[in-house]
């Protein structure tokens, strides 16, 4: 998989750049997937965790001050950062998510903002967004989006569709998927 990390989160793209430069992420498991939502990773139980241990709550003790920005927005192969139910909605310090994603109908919309977004308005490009690529709006302004996948979706999709286990241990892969290891490329100008 490849993706572009997002300038406008500095704090975010930083320490998610710091974690993959140390070697933080090779070998952990997307320990949470849930097609047509997300796929997550970036717990550093999932390195040994035994078949069916609960996995979600590892990772460092501190927390990623959130960065909403309104370009940003959860649209499939949106990178973004886990969280736990936090008031300031602060982010975890390694773990991560790609949006699966569906797609959207007008309809759809209307009802997520209603009811999932307390009526906020979805911006116009962003629905035709939801509408044709897909994501999960009822995540906007509420989770740090921090990239965006710009290869490798057919390995979003597999592991999307790997089956797994919902309870007790929150919806994980019966077969690890491993992150085998997180490279860095800058981009050419």
């Amino acid at each position: 998989e490849a993706t572009l990390l997002a300038s406008k989160t500095p704090v975010t793209v930083a320490n998610f750049l710091n974690l993959a430069t140390r070697g933080y992420y090779n070998g952990l498991s997307f320990h949470r997937v849930i097609p047509d939502f997300m796929i997550q990773g970036g717990d550093p139980n999932s390195k040994q965790a035994q078949p069916r241990q609960p996995l979600g709550n590892g990772g460092p003790a501190e927390r990623i001050p959130a960065e909403f920005r309104s370009g940003l927005f959860h649209k499939r192969g949106a990178l973004a950062a886990a969280r736990d139910n936090n008031p300031e909605k602060a982010s975890s310090g390694s773990q991560f998510y790609i949006v699966h994603g569906k797609t959207f109908t007008d309809a759809g919309l209307d009802s997520t903002e209603t009811f999932r977004l307390e009526g906020r308005k979805i911006p116009l490009p962003h629905r035709e967004v939801y509408k044709t690529l897909g994501g999960a709006p009822h995540l906007d302004q509420n989770y740090t989006v921090f990239g965006e996948l710009i290869l490798g979706f057919e390995v979003l999709d597999a592991i999307a569709a790997t089956a797994t286990s919902r309870s007790p241990d929150r919806d994980r892969p019966l077969t690890d998927c491993r992150i085998l290891k997180a490279d860095l490329i800058k981009r050419r100008k």
